[in-house]
């Protein structure tokens, strides 16, 4: 047998395949719903979907969304190519009809959200799609797929960057994660405050600040520690970090300082009683006349241990595991659910899920946050029977859904590296506006409560 043969699908077709389209990172049940529904004359009717959840992860008194950029990267690239059509075929998914449609399908709809990097809270309308229910449906798995492990990540980061304070997190968890994901999550990551990631397709892909110089097995690549450092110092320069907890850490500090002198810009530990061992290196270093030499912490961490160090003399944290996991919640449990859509007659008709424990509220909605004078958040505004593009007319409401697609077209300034430096701003500014309770790690309530109120066009 063949390699190609080893690696033939069903149909006959190898594993691989260069085309670039997202279209079939999906479920098989979003195109047979579309064939149903375009042989039943229902696929064209304009619906609202609308992404939400319903809850937080226990102890959580917010969230942050993130991977809107990613999804709007992808929506483009949401075409059924030969490749996908042929193997939709081939597998006999759908009938020739939908395959006819897939074929020319673009979604031509509109897509409104909060801004990326914004804080959300449970019933927030995270993202609004309006289209037609064919179009729309199709972008279920899509959708969910980033924004559950995006936002999840960036709740996660934007946890450690509030218990660290003015020190940066730096995001090292590639090797912790999917080959695929690792990217995602520095992204995510850097979103909700990280200053940087190990991640080099991260940094290629939205233009991120990249970190890392040597690990344990370049120190012990060599015959002995103090050539390791002669080497790494030689060929790195001062501006460097060195790693010094190999073999002794006091001697590791000593030969680190002899093959850089003072100039040395860092040390990273990673094991041991870190804040203990912490306090040993700075006094270890100021002796040394290297007061300028920065510590860099690292195994393990979490936004528990990062609290843990806020009065070590530590001047940083490199954070993998725990950050691109969700730091224990590795999905936001957002769901897309059909909330509006068109009836036989041609009007207009809330819809919504009454299942237990699962339902949806019907209705198109909109969403504000509501600031003190002070800037403070206090309450959460959900909107029903509000268009996505709704301004509030009261000067303390802040209006939160943003347009991220028109007719089609994504907005400028989403995607791309300015449109994470973006969501990071938002982020800040966003955060900034909670309470300090809203920081504490302990178990505890949403940080604001959420209103759900009724939209009287008159209001504004």
């Amino acid at each position: 047998m063949t390699m190609s043969e080893r690696m033939a699908g069903p149909t006959g077709s190898t594993g691989a395949t260069s085309s670039t389209s997202t279209a079939l990172l999906t479920d098989r049940y979003e195109l047979t719903m579309v064939q149903a529904a375009l042989a039943d004359g229902t696929a064209s009717r304009e619906c609202v979907f609308e992404v939400f959840t319903r809850r937080l992860p226990p102890g959580r008194r917010y969230g942050v969304v993130a991977g809107t950029g990613r999804v709007l990267e992808a929506l483009p690239q949401f075409r059924f190519t030969d490749a996908e059509l042929d193997y939709l075929r081939e597998g006999e998914v759908v009938d020739g009809q939908t395959l006819d449609y897939l074929a020319n399908y673009r979604f031509t709809g509109d897509i409104y959200g909060y801004a990326e990097g914004e804080v959300f809270f449970p019933g927030s309308p995270l993202m609004v799609v309006e289209s037609s229910f064919a179009e729309g449906v199709l972008l279920e798995t899509l959708v969910l797929s980033i924004l559950n492990y995006d936002s999840a990540v960036a709740s996660a980061a934007s946890r450690m960057t509030s218990a660290a304070g003015s020190r940066p997190c730096l995001e090292m968890g590639g090797r912790r994660a999917h080959e695929q994901a690792a990217p995602a999550a520095a992204r995510a990551a850097v979103v909700a405050g990280f200053a940087g990631t190990s991640s080099l397709e991260a940094g290629r892909r939205w233009g991120l600040e990249t970190i890392g110089t040597a690990a344990h097995s370049f120190t012990l690549l060599h015959d002995d520690e103090p050539s390791a450092f002669a080497s790494q110092v030689a060929s790195l320069g001062t501006q460097t970090t060195l790693l010094v907890d190999t073999y002794d850490i006091a001697e590791g500090v000593r030969r680190a300082i002899t093959a850089a002198g003072t100039e040395l810009d860092s040390v990273r530990l990673d094991s041991g009683d870190l804040a203990q061992v912490a306090r040993e290196v700075r006094e270890q270093l100021d002796s040394l006349g290297a007061a300028g030499t920065k510590i860099v912490v690292s195994s393990d961490l979490d936004e528990h241990a990062i609290a843990s160090l806020a009065v070590a003399p530590v001047d940083s944290y490199g954070v993998g595991t725990s950050v691109v996991t969700g730091s224990g919640a590795p999905t936001c449990g957002m769901v897309y659910k059909l909330v509006l859509r068109e009836g036989a007659d041609g009007t207009m008709e809330p819809v919504e899920k009454v299942s237990a424990s699962k339902a949806s509220v019907g209705g198109r909605k909109s969403a504000a946050r509501r600031l003190d004078p002070s800037g403070r958040a206090s309450e959460e505004l959900v909107v029903a029977g509000a268009p996505a593009d709704w301004q509030p007319e009261d000067e303390d409401l802040r209006a939160l859904l943003v347009p991220l697609v028109r007719d089609g077209m994504v907005q400028p300034r989403t995607t791309g590296a300015d449109g994470v430096q973006r969501a990071a701003a938002r982020h800040a500014a966003s955060r900034a506006e909670l309470s300090p309770y809203a920081r504490r790690l302990s178990a505890g309530d949403p940080a604001i409560p959420t209103t759900h109120v009724h939209h009287h066009p008159l209001d504004g």
